[in-house]
């Protein structure tokens, strides 16, 4: 029995491929890796712009630390918005036009303390209580948008 082609004895071990190897990779992940490492490229100039763009925010925080009357809180407003507004447009604010100005440029909304603070206050001389205003000038500063910039750059 053993001559005969049905009998077992003649069986092989099924013969398995070798295991595909992870290296070299096949051409379509080069595309891949090259695609991702653009897009994390772009990601990290697009984060380093904006945070360049935002420098003169941190500065202006950092000086407003360090502000003690109203007067310096005032000036280190219209510092902070020359930063992207022309000289002649916030030198044109002035009196009850200024605080309306500041206040249609951010999202921050504007008691009437500080409204006064910066109209009348500035004038007046006296320390008066400044920490509202302080709050008020860094949600300010974290916050303003001038849109019409924005649409000029966007050209």
């Amino acid at each position: 029995m053993k001559n005969d082609a049905t009998s077992l004895d003649r069986m092989h071990d099924i013969v398995l491929p070798d295991a595909i190897p992870w290296w070299p990779p096949a051409p379509g992940w080069y595309v891949v890796l090259a695609a991702l490492a653009g897009l994390v490229l772009y990601l990290s100039y697009r984060g380093w712009r904006h945070w360049e763009a935002n420098r003169y925010r941190r500065q202006a925080l950092r000086e407003l630390e360090q502000v003690h009357s109203i007067l310096e809180v005032s000036e280190l407003l219209r510092r902070t918005a020359l930063m992207l507004v022309p000289r002649a447009e916030v030198a044109a604010q002035t009196g009850a036009a200024w605080p309306g100005w500041l206040a249609a440029h951010a999202p921050v909304a504007m008691d009437e303390q500080i409204s006064w603070q910066l109209t009348v206050g500035v004038y007046d001389g006296s320390p008066g209580e400044i920490e509202g205003l302080k709050q008020y000038a860094a949600s300010w500063i974290q916050q303003h948008r001038f849109p019409e910039l924005q649409q000029r750059e966007s050209r």
